[in-house]
């Protein structure tokens, strides 16, 4: 499976085929990960997504960081520089307008707005991951340019989510593309 089209497809309907008790079970695996992580758990500003398309739903995640007083932040498409993300606090009043995929998104508010390298850390999703850190997205290169300054040792420190069904032994990858330092799924937390 070399092919990242394919890779994207077969991995997409491995996670579209998790019930909905095996998504619930991964959210909160993942949380006592991050709570047992002294560098996650006490981040003040984090950005985190709103689930889609079978990906591993960060909604608990996000209850707990709430919880915890912790300022949660989600990814908006930019409206003036096509292919790039915004970051708008997120509290359990936010008003969510669908954005051109279809995924809930805060609604454009200036005040809202966190410029990215105030964050502490982005949770990233991802199609397939790697042993090596490694990632595949759905193809519109959205977080790889939102973490390339973490290439050059700035920015917030990127975390992807995934369940374990996403993981292979080896991704293809491009130029552009930015490994991540540490992903979690349900069975692993992973540091490279």
């Amino acid at each position: 499976m070399t092919d990242r089209h394919q890779i994207r497809q077969q991995i997409r309907q491995a996670r579209r085929a998790l019930s909905g008790t095996e998504q619930q079970a991964a959210s909160e695996v993942i949380i006592r990960h991050v709570a047992g992580a002294e560098h996650l758990a006490q981040a003040g500003k984090v950005a985190l997504y709103l689930a889609n398309d079978g990906e591993l739903d960060p909604q608990p995640l996000i209850d707990w960081y709430w919880s915890q007083g912790t300022q949660v932040y989600l990814p908006v498409l930019h409206h003036f520089s096509p292919g790039h993300l915004l970051f708008l606090r997120y509290d359990p009043d936010t008003r969510l307008i669908a954005n051109r995929f279809g995924i809930p998104e805060p609604k454009l508010d200036i005040r809202l707005l966190l410029p990215k390298q105030e964050l502490d850390v982005i949770y990233t999703p991802l199609v397939a991951f790697d042993s090596r850190g490694n990632r595949i997205g759905m193809g519109g290169g959205f977080y790889d340019r939102t973490l390339a300054a973490w290439r050059q040792g700035l920015g917030p420190r990127p975390v992807g989510l995934a369940h374990n069904c996403q993981q292979l032994p080896a991704i293809p990858t491009d130029s552009w593309d930015i490994p991540l330092p540490e992903l979690i799924t349900p069975d692993q937390h992973w540091r490279w």
